[in-house]
């Protein structure tokens, strides 16, 4: 492995999660009364959810923990992309430290401790954990300072996950899910 140190996102990255997410938010949308295509929905989710739900839903105070209701139910057999758990392995192996900075709630160790990669994780930042959400490098420069990280690199499927990482010094590396993370990882 070419670095000490990897920060990891959750969603999109590790975790196969837009698919049911559209599906949940899709679903609760028409409990709503409303209606969206898959494909546009799925696009506004990558963004975020606060910008899917401005966009398709935005006076419906209800309707996000209605969503997120449904979303962790559908989350509840979570799967990770191809080669995540191997490349996660590999790092720990080699003597490296994998980390996790996710903007979700502690749903998040549940997914982790499911999909039997928790074990991996040196620490895993949440919503919780009380940093600020990225782009923001908050949360980074934390384990950056904690754990003397010098030798990093920040995994994501978004531009947010770069420009965090970026912001706290660290190599940034963005996925799209089309090859396994075994391949790309070095």
């Amino acid at each position: 492995m070419n670095y000490h140190d990897y920060i990891w996102d959750l969603g999109g990255t590790l975790l196969d999660n837009y698919e049911m997410s559209t599906q949940a938010f899709v679903k609760t949308l028409a409990n709503f009364g409303c209606q969206a295509s898959h494909d546009d929905v799925y696009e506004k989710l990558k963004e975020s959810t606060d910008a899917a739900v401005k966009k398709f839903i935005p006076n419906q105070p209800q309707f996000l923990k209605t969503y997120k209701a449904l979303e962790a139910d559908y989350l509840k057999t979570p799967v990770l992309f191809t080669g995540a758990s191997e490349v996660l392995q590999v790092i720990v192996a080699s003597g490296g430290r994998n980390f996790l900075v996710s903007h979700r709630n502690k749903q998040v160790l549940d997914i982790l401790e499911k999909t039997k990669v928790l074990p991996y994780f040196t620490e895993v930042v949440t919503s919780e954990s009380g940093f600020a959400r990225k782009p923001n490098p908050e949360s980074m420069l934390y384990l950056k300072e904690k754990y003397k990280i010098e030798n990093a690199l920040v995994i994501g499927d978004r531009e947010i996950d770069k420009e965090a990482g970026q912001a706290a010094g660290f190599d940034t590396l963005l996925v799209d899910g089309k090859k396994s993370l075994l391949e790309i990882v070095k």
